[in-house]
């Protein structure tokens, strides 16, 4: 396909004729729109779900004894149902991206602070964060959309790159986070973060437009003015 499609300064790939621009130099313009604090909040929080989940989960389930590869066998079930993503796509159309946004954290909120409770039993502590992890997909298709629908056209390309970013820190704050739990609580400490950071994230989503993401009615056109030889016709 590359070959196809002519690498080098061809037709489709052309030398740059300015500098790239600097995201650093759009951090002002980010702060000042709340709508794109929200968004990247959004991506941050359900990284942060995500490391959760696949860090912690097999290191709870060696730690009460259910085995060292429990963990990793949900993790591979987990990563075959993205294959649900078609039909979580298609009940998110029918609905608002609030709704769907809504939902998906709640749903982590719920199930992850309610395993954080039944640590002492294990088996049920994994079962609800597993059901959690749907939600967490669900989130993946809808999440980055209030970023997406409003930065505008030409600011794209330096926007997505200061989001991109939610990977870096939800990477740094989430050890750095688990390591202060881990030192007053034990590893169930985490999910009940987890779900708090969830509930935060759901009442954040409730500031978004009800209809955000829903197909627009287009307005019923006005009938032309008639010309003057109708008009007298009509006399």
């Amino acid at each position: 396909m590359f070959f196809y499609m002519r690498m080098g300064n061809g037709k489709l790939i052309t030398r740059a004729k300015q500098h790239p621009p600097n995201p650093l130099a759009f951090l002002g313009r980010f702060f000042q729109q709340p709508r794109l604090i929200a968004g990247w909040l959004f991506a941050v929080i359900r990284s942060c779900g995500w490391w959760a989940y696949v860090v912690y989960l097999p290191i709870f389930a060696v730690q009460n004894n259910l085995g060292n590869q429990l963990g990793g066998m949900l993790l591979s079930v987990t990563n075959a149902a993205l294959f649900l993503s078609p039909f979580m796509l298609r009940w998110m159309q029918n609905r608002s991206v609030r709704r769907a946004v809504r939902t998906g954290f709640l749903g982590v909120a719920v199930l992850f602070s309610t395993a954080s409770l039944t640590a002492a039993v294990p088996l049920v502590t994994v079962a609800l964060l597993f059901t959690g992890s749907f939600f967490l997909i669900l989130l993946d298709i809808c999440a980055g959309l209030p970023f997406l629908m409003a930065v505008k056209p030409s600011e794209r390309t330096e926007m997505s790159a200061i989001y991109s970013s939610f990977r870096d820190v939800s990477g740094i704050a989430t050890p750095g986070v688990a390591w202060l739990i881990l030192l007053a609580a034990p590893i169930s400490g985490i999910f009940a973060a987890a779900g708090v950071a969830g509930v935060l994230a759901w009442s954040l989503a409730g500031r978004l437009h009800p209809r955000l993401g829903e197909t627009r009615i287009k307005p019923v056109s006005e009938p032309d003015p008639p010309s003057p030889a109708t008009a007298q016709i009509a006399e």
